[in-house]
């Protein structure tokens, strides 16, 4: 780009910047609208040779368009949270104990938690593997294993020796590192 045009966007960014923010202030809350913004004027710099005589309809519609795209991705996001919600509980309590105690206590775990202990014994994976399916540490996994194994250990007490017995010697039997 060229001085000129550097110029050019400096002035209509410093002329038109806080009508563009109030314009997304009065549509969304303050974090969201300065992001809006922001990516606002990162399209008007990447299309600065597109940009009218007088740029503020032409930056108020990209505004417009960015803040839609921020409203479909928020309910994208609140859609796929609120399935992934369902199904974890829906997949423990489909797990087909012969004692309730078990899927109760399951349940009753963190998401992390739940997941941690359902990659090791529903998947099958290994400390290491399911390290890597969670994004952490093969270590930070093993961490994050045993203090399930514990907390799932603890809601466990007062159920029937029979399913502490089971859990331990199938679900929750170690595995060497």
């Amino acid at each position: 780009m060229s001085d000129n045009d550097r110029q050019r966007f400096e002035r209509i960014y410093r002329d038109t910047y806080g009508r563009v923010l109030a314009y997304a202030l009065r549509r969304t809350n303050p974090e969201l609208a300065k992001d809006a913004v922001a990516e606002t004027f990162l399209v008007a710099w990447r299309r600065l040779d597109r940009l009218p005589p007088e740029p503020l309809p032409w930056l108020l519609a990209a505004a417009r368009r960015v803040l839609a795209n921020q409203r479909r991705a928020r309910m994208r996001l609140e859609s796929l949270r609120a399935r992934l919600a369902a199904a974890s509980v829906a997949a423990v309590t489909q797990w087909e104990f012969s004692d309730q105690p078990i899927a109760d206590a399951l349940t009753a775990l963190s998401p992390l938690d739940q997941e941690a202990l359902l990659l090791v014994a529903w998947d099958g994976l290994t400390s290491r593997e399911a390290a890597a399916v969670m994004g952490v540490s093969a270590g930070a996994f093993r961490i994050r294993l045993h203090r399930a194994r514990r907390r799932i250990q603890a809601r466990l007490d007062d159920a029937p020796s029979r399913s502490r017995a089971r859990l331990r010697r199938t679900d929750m039997a170690e595995e060497a590192p």
